[in-house]
């Protein structure tokens, strides 16, 4: 939207096939009918001729949104702290987004899909509505997008690049390498949402703090420290703990305050998450009330059986998971880091590698299936509960590929060189290869469909004499291009999955053998400088526009982050026990003693840190309070004014 919030952009566009013969009486073709019901909806319809389809792209004027947020009962936030129910006449009593615009990229989309798809059949009766010679029958209050989705006649609904925005921040953000971790994360937001801007956040922070432990560990892997060498790791390694901890407190105030400054209330969180389990609960309740009267203890006895049965399924589902992880994958990843560790010939060492990866690729996109699957069974409450149980599982998976051949080469042999070598392989030459396959794989693809389109279009009959064909317009172009889509699966995660996997990985590397190659932390902020930029070119152009999620921090990631904290405690304290019992430089008796008591007061840092350092600033803090005492104020009174009218009539 722009600045005056007069009228949006071409935001939205639905893709149609183009009509191969024109139907005599146009008031039964489905296309124009449904141009027809989309201008009454109030929208902005630009129809655009492609090669093989017809795009008709929406806009919306600002007075059309203020009606759908309406309808959708949206609540929004006021000038007052309170967030509620949208109303078109009271439009200035809402705060507005940081671009100036009266709607988030969220709220434009979710009204944009209730006016598409809630145009339908108003009649007493069924429509007969033609396309191509074909025919099909809208009944009553049946959605006409959906029923032409079904026909395959609305090839898909999509959200569009807004060009001029676009070219901005492909100049001061994608290509802004000299920016080292600079990012503007409020446009961002206002442009892809406020889940993909809270990742970007969440990177440039971790980026910017990775300078430190790099020099740290540039300087303990080169410097020679004389007689004080033997402290050197120990120290590192608890300098390291506390930097880990400290980072994820930091960010938890850094959340807070984007959320204070994209005027994102946290009651409304609350609300969303309330709104979930009483949904939830509904189908339930309504099934007891069918059967018998509503008394409380029934009510509560039957919630309480849902609630312990849904937990039950996820204790279920997740033994599953972690059978077979221990029965399937763990031999499979043994026998590999076996192999690579008795095979003298490199050459047979990259084949097995090779083999290997094709292997554990299509093992855990199998995992991620089945985890989808098994969530399906879930009592979850709400998408965003299942997104988390998904997360969970699947990375159950990728832990055990990334890591079980570093903890064998580690723990068992002893072979540090070859653990360095493989976290080298693992760190540098596979995530180059990641970024260069998850840009070059959707420029692939794009060109695929766009040759397979053109061609189509050659060997048409009526084109046969057209010696050169090339797409005009911007819309089509990106209708071929691909979604921004998870490798599991579309169901309940979009790219973002995928994104934070691998930062997720990487930060579990890094922090695991810290104490085995400190050098790492080096190779991971290079590594994240580019990934910042690289992704910003995939979202704005290799990929469509994504669809955006409404999510205000970074979920069950955050939890991972902190489960690799300590699990990284452990495995530096046994490698320290490793490298000085290996290198014979003091007695194991004393030195494990020693250790044992530093893994003991460095998970007291870790917990203490959580507690010492707010989780919100002090001025957003101040601010929740101030809206909150504003809005009791505001309630006050008009209960008072309620009840003085209600005693004088």
């Amino acid at each position: 939207m722009n600045g005056t919030g007069e009228e949006t952009g071409f935001e939205v566009a639905i893709v149609v096939p183009k009509k191969r013969d024109k139907e005599k009486d146009e008031s039964c073709d489905c296309v124009e009918f449904l141009v027809d019901e989309l201008t009454k909806a109030g929208l902005i319809v630009e129809r655009v001729n492609g090669i093989s389809d017809e795009f008709l792209k929406l806009a919306a004027p600002l007075e059309t949104l203020g009606r759908a947020a309406y309808e959708l009962q949206m609540k929004k936030l006021t000038y007052i702290g309170m967030d509620l129910q949208f109303e078109w006449d009271q439009v200035t009593a809402f705060v507005r987004q940081p671009d100036g615009s009266l709607f988030s990229w969220l709220e434009r989309y979710n009204c944009f899909r209730h006016l598409i798809y809630g145009i339908v059949n108003e009649t007493e009766s069924e429509l007969i509505l033609k396309f191509d010679g074909d025919e099909f029958a809208l009944q009553r209050n049946e959605s006409l997008v959906e029923r032409m989705e079904v026909e395959g006649i609305v090839k898909q609904v999509f959200p569009t690049h807004e060009e001029v925005t676009r070219k901005r921040l492909l100049w001061i953000w994608a290509l802004n390498w000299l920016g080292f971790t600079e990012q503007p994360i409020d446009e961002v937001y206002s442009y892809f949402g406020i889940k993909i801007a809270t990742y970007f956040a969440f990177l440039g922070m971790y980026t910017k703090w990775l300078v430190f432990p790099a020099v740290l560990g540039l300087a303990v892997q080169l410097l020679d420290f004389g007689s004080m060498q033997l402290l050197v790791l120990p120290s590192f390694f608890i300098v390291v703990i506390s930097w880990a901890v400290l980072l994820f407190q930091f960010w938890k105030r850094k959340n807070s305050a984007l959320l204070a400054r994209w005027e994102i209330n946290y009651s409304l969180t609350d609300y969303r998450a309330i709104n979930m389990e009483m949904t939830s609960f509904k189908q339930s309740r309504e099934q007891l009330q069918e059967n018998m009267d509503a008394d409380k203890p029934t009510e509560k006895r039957a919630l309480q059986k849902d609630e312990w049965f849904g937990l039950l399924l996820r204790i279920r589902n997740n033994a599953i998971i972690v059978m077979a992880i221990i029965c399937l994958q763990l031999p499979f990843e043994l026998a590999y880091a076996h192999l690579y560790e008795i095979i003298e010939s490199d050459v047979l060492k990259y084949a097995v590698t090779a083999l290997y990866l094709l292997a554990i690729q299509y093992y855990t996109k199998l995992g991620g299936k089945v985890s989808v699957i098994l969530i399906k069974y879930e009592n979850n409450q709400g998408e965003e509960s299942s997104a988390d149980s998904l997360v969970y599982k699947v990375f159950g998976l990728y832990f055990m590929q990334t890591y079980i051949g570093l903890f064998y080469h580690a723990l068992l042999h002893r072979n540090f060189t070859t653990l360095r070598q493989v976290i080298i392989q693992r760190l540098i030459v596979s995530q180059i290869l990641e970024n260069l396959v998850e840009n070059s794989i959707p420029y692939l693809q794009y060109s695929y469909k766009k040759y397979k389109a053109i061609r189509k279009k050659k060997c048409d009959k009526r084109s046969a004499g057209a010696k050169s064909l090339q797409f005009a317009s911007r819309v089509e172009k990106e209708y071929l291009k691909p979604s921004y889509t998870a490798s599991i699966g579309e169901e309940l995660e979009d790219g973002l999955f995928d994104d934070f996997l691998e930062l997720a990985l990487q930060f579990g590397m890094i922090m695991m053998f810290a104490c085995a190659f400190p050098l790492i932390f080096c190779f991971a902020a290079l590594n994240n400088i580019t990934e910042i930029r690289t992704d910003a070119l995939k979202l704005l152009v290799m990929l469509k526009r994504p669809v955006p999620r409404a999510s205000a921090t970074i979920g069950a990631w955050l939890n991972i982050f902190q489960f690799l904290i300590v699990m990284s405690i452990c495995t530096n304290c046994v490698l320290l026990i490793c490298l000085y019992d290996q290198e014979g430089n003091w007695r194991i008796e004393p030195g494990l003693a020693g250790i044992l008591i530093m893994e003991h007061i460095l998970l007291l840092i870790k917990f203490g840190f959580s507690r010492c350092v707010p989780e919100e600033p002090a001025w957003v803090r101040l601010s929740r309070v101030k809206s909150a005492v504003q809005a009791r104020d505001v309630c006050s009174k008009q209960l008072l004014k309620s009840l003085s009218q209600r005693k004088i009539d």
